[in-house]
């Protein structure tokens, strides 16, 4: 496969692409991560999403830990070629490490942030203790 492609995308000055996640049937806005080259490659390739995370400086399959992942059914690229749109179908309905469906569950009222959105299964039950994002761990 021809990877001409790849150069249209406009990625910036670190190598990277916004990546927005969207729930194909729904709409919705699941998340919003990164990705490098080699992550659209092997999204390509795969038909699931990889993301490049930036915290752990690796490529991330999401869902390799927790399961959900997202099979990608169309990728989009935005008019100034600098971000991508997958449409995606998300295992389990949650796309969230909190556990929920959406990252974006919380709502500006009143100078507060507020979750609007329930837990539909605990980060507890989702990953192993260590496996668990920072700041989640178990007690």
């Amino acid at each position: 496969m021809s990877e001409i492609w790849l150069k249209k995308v406009n990625w910036s000055d670190d190598g990277l692409v916004p990546a927005i996640a969207q729930d194909a049937n729904s709409g919705r806005v699941l998340m919003v991560a990164w990705m490098n080259r080699e992550a659209l490659k092997q999204t390509v390739q795969t038909g699931e999403a990889v993301y490049w995370s930036r915290s752990r400086k690796k490529l991330w399959h999401k869902g390799e830990e927790s399961g959900h992942v997202q099979r990608v059914q169309e990728i989009r690229l935005d008019c100034d070629n600098d971000v991508l749109l997958l449409r995606v179908e998300q295992a389990d309905g949650i796309a969230c490490h909190t556990g929920r469906e959406s990252c974006f569950f919380s709502v500006l009222k009143n100078d507060r942030w507020v979750e609007v959105e329930a837990v539909i299964k605990s980060p507890e039950e989702i990953y192993s203790n260590k496996l668990l994002p920072k700041g989640m761990h178990k007690k």
